[in-house]
């Protein structure tokens, strides 16, 4: 029996993630939320993708095992409209396992349009009806708490009246006074609003004011009598989107929401990305993220976001190296016979998990196992004096070499 075979990969990595005292408490699996094709595409420096691109994302979260996906504001205009109604029907026509749901103010003409959507293409459309009741935004605004709680009862009744599933979506939550939340869910509840988001709208929030907020809506929830569910929809003003999603999970809410590259007004949402990296990682996530790299590049290239190549799991940089040390731990790990170990023994995510691969570069900090790997993935005899060659070369650059470089190097020396 080969060596691959006879060790796993617990025998070799203790995890200091799940071993201990804190551990992971998650109460449940959630459900995921993509929201990229409305929040997401409100980024300033985001193109809206055109239509086709669009039905692709669909299929693609779909594929992943996303539970929900927000197809839109169709209370935006024309053009919304006719996007919201085209991604409604494929996911009716295609039969895909995925939820939909659209944004509306609390106002009758951004709810009227969902449901005409919902009842032309026969799909039930969630409506996710947003207001902002932080005490800053009612002094911005001029408004009071008895219009809220007007607006409230007026956009979940509409949606309910209409035989649609409906989300009350209070704006600022982590900056809101309790006794207006508590107002404002309840009076949601009490209209029969399905669930209720708390967001955080500026990414004010840190771990423990997720922690903190969701027991208050979990207590309000209970004081109501009714099964109402709880999502956690966060943004990253502070660097604080991925943890505190993570932290929501932990605690037990049932849905979480994200964006495709953290896309989204600012600096932007939660990774979604990211964080179903994460959750597969910590086991609460079944769905198959081979594909999840194919959704990040494509969402990339439509939206006109670069991904840097830094960026965890999907960057450039993410797998590659050029560092003789690195290498060296990579290529035994292969030479073992065992694609996990590869992976994993200079890698704290496994690059194959996700659509990725484990890549050896030259550069001027590589030693001749990186010549010698390249030079064999490309069935190339790495001959002491080609390596020699190419070792020369890399040594007298600033930077890695192209795969150009290398080339001329093996030609030069009647490669």
């Amino acid at each position: 029996m080969s060596e691959s075979h006879e060790i796993n990969e617990s025998a070799v990595i203790h995890d200091w993630n799940v071993e201990g005292p804190n551990g992971p408490k998650v109460r449940r699996k959630p459900k995921i939320v993509d929201e990229t094709l409305r929040d997401g595409v409100q980024c300033p420096s985001v193109t809206d993708p055109p239509i086709e691109a669009k039905e692709a994302i669909v299929r693609l979260l779909s594929g992943l095992g996303v539970d929900v996906v927000d197809i839109g504001l169709p209370g935006a205009g024309p053009r919304a409209v006719a996007d919201v109604t085209r991604l409604a029907t494929l996911i009716r026509d295609e039969r895909l396992p995925i939820a939909a749901n659209c944004a509306a103010r609390t106002i009758d003409a951004d709810i009227l349009p969902i449901i005409d959507i919902s009842q032309k293409v026969g799909l039930p459309i969630e409506v996710m009806a947003f207001l902002g009741a932080s005490p800053i935004r009612l002094y911005a605004e001029g408004w009071d708490v008895e219009l809220l709680e007007k607006r409230t009862r007026g956009s979940i009744r509409l949606a309910k009246q209409n035989g649609l599933p409906c989300t009350f979506v209070t704006e600022d939550t982590t900056r809101s006074h309790p006794e207006t939340l508590r107002r404002l869910f309840l009076a949601a509840i009490e209209e029969g609003a399905d669930g209720l988001c708390l967001c955080d709208t500026v990414g004010h929030s840190t771990d423990a004011g997720v922690r903190n907020l969701l027991a208050f809506a979990r207590g309000v929830v209970q004081e109501s009598g009714r099964d109402v569910r709880l999502d956690w929809h966060g943004h990253n003003d502070r660097g604080y989107g991925l943890s505190n999603a993570v932290a929501a999970v932990e605690d037990g809410v049932d849905r979480v929401h994200g964006c495709v590259l953290g896309v989204g007004e600012r600096v932007g949402n939660t990774s979604l990305d990211l964080l179903l990296v994460n959750l597969k990682l910590m086991g609460w996530f079944d769905g198959d993220l081979s594909r999840l790299a194919e959704l990040v590049d494509l969402t990339s290239l439509h939206t006109q976001v670069p991904i840097p190549v830094s960026y965890p799991v999907f960057g450039k940089d993410a797998f590659r190296t050029g560092t003789g040390v690195h290498a060296a731990a990579v290529i035994k790990a292969i030479n073992k016979g065992a694609d996990w170990l590869a992976d994993r023994v200079y890698s704290g995510v496994p690059a194959s998990w996700f659509g990725r691969r484990q890549e050896i570069e030259i550069g001027h900090m590589a030693g001749d196992s990186n010549i010698v790997f390249w030079l064999k993935q490309r069935n190339i005899a790495p001959a002491p004096a080609l390596v020699a060659a190419i070792r020369e070369k890399a040594k007298a650059q600033p930077r890695l070499l192209d795969e150009a470089e290398v080339w001329a190097v093996v030609r030069a020396n009647g490669g």
